[in-house]
């Protein structure tokens, strides 16, 4: 027997002079375990090689019994071990971390949101367009309430003149595409969200595929071409659209939810307006907060339809006059002969 113990002695110090994995050395000492007890089951009592191992089976049958159950033991420790340290940082799909508790619990305490609402928005997909003026406090306030999964698209780059009001951006990232700048800002503001960004314009070729992996679209941007291209790809995907506009003292959002019965943005809209008659904010100047306000606006109708929570600005439009003061709704109205959802188009 201890002729074996020294064959398994030396097995095992060969393996580890080799660097042999410690799998493939235990694998080594089964197989001469393994062997061992099959020469003590077919050959005969009182042969020299039985005697020389210890002359019974059930001697090797109990250590290897007592190794097994060694070795299960720690693996099972190891494994208790690996889900202790990964638990918090990673828990499974709709449940929350103690961290992520703590972090939205001023979410959970709202009667209108609650637990389920915040599960609802963990396991949310929105998608911003635009990462500007108004993308700016949607994005950061959408990361900061736990919507898991944010894609952000936009083809420019951080510019000087951007830091006036488009707060998502620092100094440092002048030069930087702002998907980027947002990407690294949202996450260094809650570790907790996926952020997907897309530096690339939204083409018509892109919008449908894109759109189709999202339960919502945000619309900060500040052109006709793409407002009408989201508004139609929206509604033929069924997606709700918060669209928000805004120009010197003054800033509009609504939601846009064809799905449910309301109008769309060409109902609103029906062509865009002749150059020169709805000039850039370049060149008609805008407010630094106005963005502020609409954007952290568009962030809590995205929230409330989320997680269903109050009455979202489903057929209103709020306009904000911040020169004044003042903020009043309108109702919207579904026109018949729209080209994108009225009597007729397919839905």
């Amino acid at each position: 027997m201890l002729a074996v113990l020294a064959l398994v002695a030396a097995l095992w110090g060969l393996g580890a002079l080799l660097g042999t994995p410690h799998r493939l050395r235990w694998g080594m000492i089964a197989v001469l375990w393994a062997g061992v007890v099959l020469l003590h089951l077919i050959l005969p009592a009182g042969h020299a090689l039985r005697q020389a191992t210890g002359d019974s089976a059930a001697l090797w049958l109990l250590l290897g019994g007592a190794v097994a159950l060694i070795l299960a033991y720690r693996e099972g420790l190891r494994r208790l071990r690996q889900r202790a340290q990964t638990g918090a940082e990673a828990p499974r799909k709709g449940l929350f971390s103690e961290a992520e508790l703590d972090r939205y619990a001023r979410h959970i305490v709202l009667r209108e949101i609650g637990g389920p609402g915040q599960k609802a928005l963990k396991e949310a997909r929105v998608l911003v367009i635009g990462a500007g003026g108004l993308g700016s406090p949607a994005l950061l306030y959408l990361a900061a309430g736990g919507v898991g999964t944010i894609g952000v698209i936009d083809g420019d780059v951080v510019e000087n003149s951007n830091l006036q009001r488009q707060v998502l951006h620092r100094d440092a990232d002048i030069g930087r595409p702002k998907v980027q700048s947002a990407a690294d800002a949202m996450t260094a503001q809650n570790p907790n969200v996926t952020v997907r960004p897309y530096h690339r314009r939204l083409t018509p070729e892109i919008a449908e595929t894109l759109f189709a992996e999202y339960d919502l679209i945000l619309d900060g941007t500040d052109n006709f071409e793409t407002r009408y291209l989201s508004n139609a790809t929206a509604h033929a995907g069924g997606k709700p659209l918060i669209s928000g506009a805004l120009a010197q003292w003054e800033g509009q959002l609504t939601v846009f939810d064809t799905a449910k019965g309301t109008p769309c943005y060409q109902c609103i809209f029906p062509e865009a307006p002749a150059p020169g008659l709805a000039p850039s904010c370049a060149e008609a100047g805008v407010l630094g907060p106005l963005p502020g306000v609409l954007g952290a606006m568009m962030a809590a109708e995205a929230i409330k339809v989320l997680t269903g929570a109050g009455v979202p600005l489903r057929g209103e439009m709020l306009i904000h006059d911040a020169l004044y003061g003042e903020t009043r709704k309108i109702g919207l109205t579904r026109r018949a002969d729209c080209p994108v959802c009225g009597v007729g188009q397919a839905d």
